[in-house]
């Protein structure tokens, strides 16, 4: 890829991030290089090192974007459900945070792999842990509300809806699915009926 040739003033930090997401969609988060970045994104390998201070750094920077565009999608379409003030159904709201996460898992896959990588676990980065829980925060007030509160239930709620999502995205983004020309909505439809079903049935051993 040949270097970009200009960067607006003012955002090297952003195009820095969003080179890196190409870097790593592209070759995997091993293959991440500062002065990788830099070339591609048309400036020195010292350029960087003005906001980040390693490549570490790149990475958590990297991840917090990531994470936070999947929080805002996952709230954007639970928003969407709503009209005129109704109350939002939460089964079908954890239904339409599921679809969110499967297109952004198709989509942005590297940027999802980024926000799960086990380098990045132990890392104690405050905006990186904040980016953690605004995702958290998108997707577990709906499963409360299915579960009647129960946090133990919500969380194990998630991690199925979840399991569905990625495993979509997953098969889409390895052409497992290919034969069948399955579009990013139409798995997206399918992990929603999975998260409906799941929800569902929650709701329905909560009131038991």
């Amino acid at each position: 890829m040949p270097k970009r040739s200009t960067y607006h003033h003012g955002d090297l930090k952003a195009t820095l991030v969003s080179t890196a997401l190409e870097v790593i969609a592209e070759q995997g988060i091993a293959a991440v290089s500062v002065a990788e970045v830099a070339r591609r994104a048309g400036v020195s390998t010292a350029a960087p090192y003005r906001h980040f201070a390693s490549k570490q750094a790149l990475l958590i920077a990297c991840a917090i974007a990531a994470a936070n565009a999947l929080a805002t999608q996952i709230l954007r379409a639970q928003e969407a459900l709503g009209s005129q003030g109704e109350a939002t159904d939460p089964v079908e709201a954890t239904a339409a945070a599921s679809a969110a996460y499967t297109r952004f898992a198709a989509e942005n896959g590297s940027g999802l792999d980024l926000i799960f990588a086990p380098e990045l676990q132990n890392a104690g980065d405050e905006g990186l842990l904040r980016a953690g829980r605004a995702v958290m925060d998108a997707l577990l007030p709906s499963a409360l509300a299915v579960t009647g509160g129960d946090a133990r239930s919500a969380l194990e709620l998630l991690e199925r809806q979840i399991a569905a999502a990625h495993g979509y995205a997953a098969l889409l983004r390895s052409g497992f699915l290919s034969r069948r020309h399955p579009t990013v909505d139409d798995i997206a439809s399918h992990a929603a009926a999975i998260a409906r079903s799941l929800a569902r049935e929650t709701h329905r051993r909560s009131r038991a």
